[in-house]
């Protein structure tokens, strides 16, 4: 994507690899021929033009929101830029901003015996950020999430039931994608660690939504 510029803010906390992570998405972007700004923390959001970004990518887990920059961040995302990003970066970054995680379409608020085998299915195999992508069998946290009724829903798991009964049957959305104004969210659960980013098919799938996201509209 030429002239595209993305803008990556992580931190928070430590067990989601948050610089190893941003390296990794950082490289990702760059092979799609994006200029990446990479920056701990998230004083960039007050500080910095976000407007002149394709695509912003959040993965600070649990960290507290400043008013001025969800505000800021939002108003960016409405006027065009994409939002996109993965696991608990995204979906747990700010948990006492409402208007964050109505921009995301969810909210992460449990998971369930930690680290299992579960299935991701892939729910709409023709949509182009799916197709090719048969669904696939994952070993990670598996997301219990608040979402948004009105997501386009693409990946899917469902729980057993076998870590908190009252989960049994719950078919909850994996990955999505979204409109905010005009800019395009892309969200996937998939991805608590660095090393997870290497599995082929959620690496494949975080790459092609950063992307779409990225294409809200061209940037100077």
């Amino acid at each position: 994507m030429t002239d595209a510029r993305a803008l990556i803010f992580w931190g928070g906390w430590e067990g989601h690899d948050p610089e190893a992570c941003a390296a990794v998405v950082s490289a990702l972007l760059e092979q799609e021929g994006m200029a990446v700004t990479s920056v701990q923390g998230t004083g960039v959001l007050t500080s910095d033009d976000l407007s002149a970004y394709s695509l912003i990518v959040p993965m600070v887990t649990q960290v507290a929101s400043d008013r001025d920059g969800i505000d800021r961040l939002c108003s960016a995302v409405r006027g065009g830029v994409g939002l996109g990003g993965f696991h608990g970066g995204m979906g747990d970054a700010f948990r006492d901003a409402p208007a964050y995680q109505f921009m995301v379409g969810g909210q992460w608020v449990a998971h369930p015996g930690d680290f299992i085998d579960y299935r991701v299915e892939v729910t709409q195999p023709d949509h182009p950020l799916m197709q090719g992508i048969d669904s696939f069998d994952y070993h990670s946290e598996q997301y219990f999430m608040h979402v948004d009724p009105g997501n386009e829903v693409l990946a899917t798991t469902t729980f057993s039931g076998q870590h908190a009964p009252e989960t049994a049957g719950t078919v909850m959305p994996v990955v999505w994608t979204r409109r905010f104004g005009a800019g395009r969210v892309f969200y996937s659960a998939l991805g608590h660690e660095a090393t997870e980013l290497s599995h082929p098919q959620a690496r494949e799938i975080l790459r092609r939504g950063l992307v779409w996201a990225a294409s809200s509209q061209s940037k100077p």
